[in-house]
Order: C-alpha cells, then sequence, then structure tokens
C-alpha cells in the first residue's frame, strides 16, 4: 500500500457526496461520496457493471448528476465548469491515441489542447515520458506498440496538463503483467509528489498495493469505505503469525498470548500458531516473549486477510463475479 505524509486532518483535494445517476428505471449509482486528499489514492473497489464508471464520470464533469455535489479544491465542479474541470487528468478505460502518431507527436497534439506549446509543452512532455517510462520509445509510431504501453502513453496524456486530481479508470485492464507493473509503479510515484488519485479497479491485488483507502462499490452503492485494517476490522477478520520452532511450545505459546494484541495463541506440531488484530505492530513483542521462554524460532510466516473477504462479506460475491 502507498503511503503518504499528511497532517492528521488534511483538506482535501476532492470532495463529493449524495452522488445520484439513475438511467431509466435503473439506479446506476446511489447516495455515493468520499474525499481524496493530496498525496492519498483512493480506490473504488468493484465488480464491472457496479458504477464504477458512472461514478467517475460525475466526478469529472462528464456527465450530469440527478442529485450530489463534487468539489475541486474547494470550488465546485459540474458538467459546465471548465476552469475546474482543466485541474483533472481523466484516464478513461478506453486507449485514445493516434495510432499514426508516435508517443511524442500524440502528447504535442494533446498538450495544444490544454492550449500549451513551445518549451513548457517540450518540458513537460520529457517528464510524463519520464515517469510512464517511455521515454526510450518517444518518437516510435503507436501502432507498433504493446497494448501495455498504450495503456502507459494514455496514462500520459492524463498527466500534461499537471493535473491536482488523476482519475484512473481501471488502467491495467488486459495489459501483460511487464507494463501493469509499470503502470502501477507510476500511480505510486505520482502519489508520493503529492497528487491526489482516484483510482478504480477490479483487481484486488491492486487496491491492496496502491491504496491509502478503498470504497468498496456494489450495485451503485457505496457499502464501506476505510483504510485496509479499518475494512478488515469490519469482518472481525485476524492475522494469523505461524512460528516454526523447537523448546518448550507450551509456556511459548502461553508467552505470545500475553502480549497485548493477541487473541490467541497455540502449540502445534513444530511450532506455534497465533491469533493477533494486527499481528505486525505486535510482532517484535510476540518475538521477545518466545524467545524469553528459550524456544528457537527457526522461520515466522504471515497471514494477513485480505480485500477479498471484506467484499464477500459485505455483497455476499465475489469481486469478480459478473452476476
Amino acid at each position: 500500500m502507498s503511503s503518504r505524509a499528511v497532517d492528521d486532518e488534511p483538506a482535501a483535494v476532492l470532495g463529493c457526496g449524495g452522488l445520484r445517476k439513475t438511467f431509466g428505471e435503473r439506479i446506476a449509482v446511489d447516495d455515493v461520496g468520499f474525499t481524496i486528499a493530496a498525496g492519498e489514492t483512493y480506490g473504488l473497489l468493484g465488480p464491472n457493471g457496479a458504477g464504477k464508471t458512472t461514478t467517475i464520470s460525475m466526478v469529472c464533469g462528464l456527465l450530469t448528476r440527478d442529485e450530489g455535489t463534487v468539489t475541486l479544491q474547494g470550488r465546485e465542479l459540474d458538467t459546465g465548469t471548465v476552469d475546474v474541470k482543466a485541474e483533472i487528468g481523466y484516464v478513461p478505460q478506453e486507449v485514445a491515441i493516434y495510432p499514426d502518431l508516435t508517443a511524442r507527436e500524440n502528447m504535442r497534439f494533446f498538450g495544444k489542447l490544454y492550449d500549451l506549446g513551445g518549451r513548457e509543452l517540450d518540458a513537460r512532455i520529457g517528464r510524463v515520458l519520464e515517469t510512464i517510462g517511455l521515454a526510450d520509445r518517444a518518437d516510435e509510431r503507436t501502432d507498433a506498440f504493446s497494448g501495455g504501453m498504450k495503456r502507459r502513453l494514455n496514462i500520459g496524456l492524463g498527466l500534461l496538463n499537471d493535473p491536482t486530481l488523476l482519475v484512473l479508470d481501471e488502467p491495467t485492464v488486459g495489459v501483460d503483467p511487464q507494463s501493469r507493473n509499470a503502470i502501477l509503479d507510476s500511480v505510486e510515484v505520482l502519489a508520493r509528489e503529492g497528487m491526489a488519485v482516484l483510482y478504480t479497479t477490479h483487481y484486488m491485488e491492486e487496491a491492496e498495493r496502491l491504496c491509502d483507502r478503498v470504497g468498496i462499490l456494489d450495485e451503485g452503492t457505496l457499502r464501506a469505505e476505510g483504510t485496509h485494517r479499518e475494512l478488515i476490522s469490519l469482518v472481525g477478520e485476524h492475522d494469523r503469525l505461524h512460528i516454526d520452532a523447537r523448546g518448550d511450545l507450551a509456556a511459548a505459546a502461553t508467552a505470545a498470548a500475553a502480549v497485548p494484541g493477541v487473541e490467541e495463541a497455540v502449540p502445534r506440531d513444530g511450532g506455534i500458531d497465533v491469533l493477533a488484530r494486527d499481528v505486525r505492530a505486535s510482532l517484535a513483542d510476540i518475538v521477545r516473549a518466545v524467545d524469553e521462554t528459550g524456544t528457537g524460532i527457526s522461520s515466522m510466516e504471515v497471514d494477513e486477510p485480505n480485500l477479498e473477504a471484506v467484499f464477500l462479506h459485505l455483497t455476499g460475491k465475489a469481486l469478480r463475479d459478473e452476476g
């Protein structure tokens, strides 16, 4: 998960609340709201059809909302507020580049749409190409690019205007593992540099790696939101620590069970199994307690609950269940 250095209550770059959108009799989004601070990556996690794209389309002012409010750095945003929307970098699911142009030519074309030019545009293009890892392919036609490279260029186009908020709508769908990792690396760098990022995905591992906070969206409703640890606590899950050790395992288990935060510790053949609320926070104390009994530790393995368990608990279905 990405890290950030912010105040206890940082000012929101993006704030939205009460978002609602219907298409005929179908409710696509119902009372959705969240905030994103500078340097924070907020993930909207949900299966296809959950309402993620509709939500971010309203956030970006691309789709008229039936109800609700959206503000960017305190200024109200709607479909007609061009000056506010100019502070958003929006990267849609569909790749929007010209195949008969090079990466640099694509960037120069889209940069001019932002009214950029001259040395300023050239400098921005150079920085963005480095960020997305395409500096060495900048002058090649994009019709020769792999799908992953096209996705990375698509993200680069969303960065040309030096946005306050970067919105990424499932940017890794259909790309190879190497390109996916490059995209995730780029998002981590941007967040560390202070950019607010709204990231939609139905890949659990991406949300766990990138997002400071996650909103679980299902059937147009935000079921829950919070940090990874906060969401895990909603379903009463605990971390498990498996310790391979030799010695008085009963005494070692008793000592480990006395450590604050440990729910249970039981000896097993060849070691100890520990159940804790946050095993990483308690790990040093557990090791110290076991060591003081004269028990020798040979190895340890931490098994942490993931967001899949939370999603299943809240929605009654697996994340990639399309039904």
